[in-house]
């Protein structure tokens, strides 16, 4: 099933119970998805969009283009194949990390969209969203998150996605970036959509793809 959508941001016109929001930003039928953990933390306050507006994410802009994943970086970035958004699209004030009940009223919103796009690679970029997305979309230990530098743009195969956890732009240094450019370059020479074609026990010729 494809989405039939041309909206880049907030292409579910999700409508989550806060004042302010950074709702997703991309391509509704993304192969990538990138997913943060809240606009304090991975930046979008002021344009909206996520990973945008601080140093730090111009980093992982600037790594997601030379992978292929953006053609353009800037607060309005054009994507290829990729969707951004947050575990948490709600903006919290008062310079805070949102609490465990924030983060559960919240999730909802979330799991609805990454199950909407359907990306066949998850790239959780930090701590919370590595947790989480580990604990909640694959059968492998959540406590991998715990050593960051380690599982850096390491491959991790989940119930239907494939998963590259990614360290905080922040904290990247040496070859953190390279590293990550050549995981995903690398992905992309693969056959790294997790589908059987079920179209050979159909009458016709046309593919049938199923996750």
């Amino acid at each position: 099933m494809r989405n039939v959508t041309d909206r880049t941001r907030n292409p579910f016109a999700l409508n989550p119970p806060c004042d302010r929001s950074v709702p997703g930003y991309g391509d509704a039928n993304a192969h990538f998805h990138v997913v943060g953990d809240h606009p304090g933390r991975h930046g979008g306050v002021e344009a909206g969009v996520p990973f945008t507006g601080t140093p730090t994410t111009e980093q992982l802009q600037r790594a997601l283009q030379e992978a292929g994943l953006l053609e353009t970086m800037g607060t309005s970035p054009v994507v290829d194949r990729t969707y951004l958004s947050y575990l948490h699209m709600g903006v919290v004030e008062a310079n805070r990390d949102p609490t465990p009940a924030e983060y559960a009223d919240m999730e909802r919103f979330f799991d609805a969209e990454l199950r909407a796009i359907a990306a066949h690679v998850i790239v959780p970029v930090g701590e919370t969203a590595v947790r989480h997305v580990l604990r909640e979309y694959t059968a492998q230990d959540p406590a991998q998150a715990d050593d960051l530098d380690a599982v850096h743009a390491s491959e991790i195969r989940g119930a239907g996605w494939l998963v590259v956890p990614v360290l905080n732009p922040g904290d990247w240094a040496g070859d953190d970036g390279r590293r990550l450019v050549d995981a995903l370059v690398a992905i992309q020479n693969t056959d790294y959509r997790q589908e059987s074609d079920l179209g050979r026990f159909l009458a016709g010729n046309d593919p049938y793809f199923v996750r």
